[in-house]
């Protein structure tokens, strides 16, 4: 979710335009075309109102010379499951100059972000005060990650039939000690860009991959879970999306983006218990 180096400004002018169509587009789709949209909104969100959430992104990235890490085609793939499903709840694990995007998709929802850095949160709500944003702590390291993909499926604790998130620390992938929040809610959709795993002692995105995959599958309310994952050209998080987040959930990917959509477990029923494992 960090930012890329700055690029030409006829760069970040075309992509500007394209999120300020986004916005307005997003917007006149979901309010059946009303030609007063801009004066008509779903609800609005606690930090104010969708009409204010979309100028000021539209603001934003009208004047930033910084535009976010996905790229075009990427966007899109989340963009078109935001304007069906918003307002919802979605969760986002990282914290950018893509944000204010992400949380202008979601007029009227709940829209949540999880980030590392606490002088990074700082930083980026210094410019943006109206997101949402937690720091957290990540208990695992990358180099790690060969451990935890093999020695998971011998801790109880992380058998996707039993096991739960909030309080779990005998499971070394289950993130433990997220804000209540994060557990009181179901999340629509999920997108994981974050933490940092690309250096051996960075936190990895395996906790993260393994918790969205938890969350999913106890999903009690109608519908799937939406789980993005950036970065899928990085061994880490191929792996553990195909462990915990499974190919036959993968709807669709661009770029170094998939998408999955995970169904809910009536019951919360499986056969991990005799080596099925989340897939």
């Amino acid at each position: 979710m960090r930012a890329l180096p700055e690029k030409p400004w006829f760069m970040a002018a075309s992509f500007a335009s394209l999120i300020a169509g986004f916005l307005l587009i997003s917007s006149f789709l979901r309010l059946g075309g009303d030609r007063n949209l801009l004066c008509s909104v779903a609800g609005p969100p606690a930090t104010g109102s969708s009409v204010e959430l979309l100028t000021s992104a539209v603001l934003h990235y009208a004047t930033s010379s910084v535009t976010p890490q996905q790229s075009r085609s990427e966007i899109r793939i989340s963009y078109s499951v935001l304007r069906a499903r918003s307002p919802c709840n979605f969760l986002v694990f990282g914290l950018g100059h893509d944000s204010l995007m992400w949380q202008s998709f979601n007029p009227g929802g709940t829209t949540v972000f999880l980030e590392e850095d606490p002088k990074w949160v700082q930083s980026v709500l210094r410019d943006a005060p109206s997101l949402h944003a937690h720091t957290v702590r990540y208990p695992t390291k990358l180099k790690e990650a060969d451990d935890l993909l093999t020695s998971w499926r011998s801790e109880p604790a992380c058998d996707p039939a039993r096991a739960a998130l909030k309080g779990n620390t005998q499971c070394r992938l289950a993130l433990a000690g997220l804000p209540n929040e994060i557990y009181e809610k179901e999340w629509d959709l999920i997108m994981i860009d974050a933490p940092r795993g690309y250096f051996a002692e960075a936190p990895g995105r395996m906790g993260a991959i393994y918790s969205a995959a938890l969350m999913a599958r106890n999903r009690k309310g109608a519908g799937p879970t939406d789980v993005f994952l950036h970065d899928v050209d990085r061994k880490v998080e191929k792996a553990f999306a195909a462990e915990f987040l499974c190919k036959k959930h993968l709807v669709e990917g661009k770029g170094r983006l998939w998408h999955f959509r995970i169904p809910a477990v009536p019951g919360n029923e499986t056969t991990a218990s005799s080596g099925g494992g989340f897939c």
